[in-house]
């Protein structure tokens, strides 16, 4: 069937004018916020092999990517993700050199069969940074004051929430869970469903009713809020094992988080478990007012570029500039500073010549002008 060429695919469009200017506004900002702290911009391909993204993404996210076959025969992909891109880079074309490692790009990607309808895009521009080759506090530390910082730098009320993959992970292990029920208890915990989760431990009697770890587990629902949330969930607990281990982490986080005065924008969410098998260890989710969704996110991956090389400790964040600059379109400083332009005027100049003298003495000048 052929398509009218009057339309464009569904979940594509066009961008020009007052949001086209804001959008790039934005993302000048924010790469500048990343050369700030030392990073350097990286482009990746647009078009790649698609086991580079099966390898780095996992089977079922990397099949929302576009496919096509080169001409060799191999299955190539339309970029559906920038890390797996960037983790491939640091472990080959960057394996000599010195470590830490610190990359920030802006690149689109593009994506088909979308989890909701609210995320109905196809393309979607990204902005990001990697910090690879560093682990520990510090690394993670660092990645959250430089998402506080761009969000600042914006104008944005926003709010950061930040977890530990160690939490859910250490307590399915310990709880002997398989991947059903792990599946059915992330589920319960991801969407808030806090008698459903006492119901589910309750219904597993020994098998993990009544073991150490269920107590926390069953309060995993609720645990959201500052430091009094790591206090409980490390009582319950019993603060042993990986668990354990993974809420101290968290707790020295918030100390920093505390220490530099972010605790309002900041909060622990132990029930947000969503996509908990990429990350190793911090995870954090990015809000911000206006908007009905996260608008970006990031956290710990140090498994990530073993699949290109050697493996080594990774951290990064991406932020979504689609949704950044519908909100900032609605209102906020940067907003309106961002979108405006000077009116163009008009060249007024009768004759070809004595137009076009103008015209370059006038944008010699800086004006913004306009030829008949």
């Amino acid at each position: 069937m052929t398509e009218p060429l009057s339309n464009i695919p569904g979940g594509m469009r066009y961008y020009f004018g007052r949001e086209a200017r804001l959008r790039r506004a934005v993302e000048t900002a924010v790469m500048s916020v990343f050369d700030g702290w030392g990073y350097e911009e990286i482009a990746a391909p647009a078009v790649d092999y698609y086991a580079l993204f099966e390898r780095g993404m996992g089977h079922e996210e990397a099949r929302r990517s576009f496919r096509f076959t080169d001409t060799d025969g191999r299955l190539l992909a339309l970029r559906p993700d920038v890390t797996s891109a960037v983790a491939r880079a640091a472990a080959t074309l960057f394996a000599q050199v010195p470590r830490p490692l610190r990359l920030c790009y802006a690149a689109s990607v593009f994506r088909q069969r979308p989890r909701s309808h609210a995320e109905w895009k196809r393309q979607v521009r990204q902005l990001g940074c990697e910090l690879i080759g560093s682990g520990g506090d510090e690394a993670d530390l660092e990645v959250l004051l430089i998402a506080a910082e761009v969000l600042e730098r914006l104008g944005l009320g926003y709010r950061v929430t930040v977890n530990h993959a160690g939490v859910f992970n250490g307590l399915a292990a310990q709880l002997s869970l398989d991947e059903a029920a792990r599946e059915d208890a992330r589920s319960l915990v991801d969407t808030r469903d806090a008698a459903g989760l006492q119901t589910f431990f309750a219904s597993r009697g020994g098998d993990g009713g009544t073991r150490p770890a269920a107590p926390l587990a069953r309060e995993l629902a609720r645990l959201s809020g500052k430091r009094e949330v790591l206090e409980e969930a490390l009582t319950l607990a019993a603060a042993e094992g990986r668990v354990g281990d993974s809420l101290r982490a968290l707790e020295r986080t918030w100390q920093v988080i505390e220490a530099i005065g972010l605790t309002e924008s900041f909060e622990v969410d132990l029930g947000d478990v969503s996509g908990l098998d990429y990350y190793t260890g911090l995870v954090f989710k990015i809000y911000v007012e206006g908007a009905g969704a996260r608008v970006g996110g990031g956290g710990r991956y140090d498994e990530l570029t073993a699949n290109f090389g050697a493996r080594e400790p990774a951290v990064g964040f991406v932020l979504d500039l689609d949704a950044v600059s519908e909100v900032l379109l609605r209102g906020g400083a940067f907003g309106a500073r961002g979108a405006e332009e000077a009116s163009a005027s008009k060249v007024g100049a009768e004759s070809p010549g004595e137009r076009f003298r103008e015209a370059r003495e006038r944008r010699g000048r800086g004006e913004r002008i306009r030829l008949g």
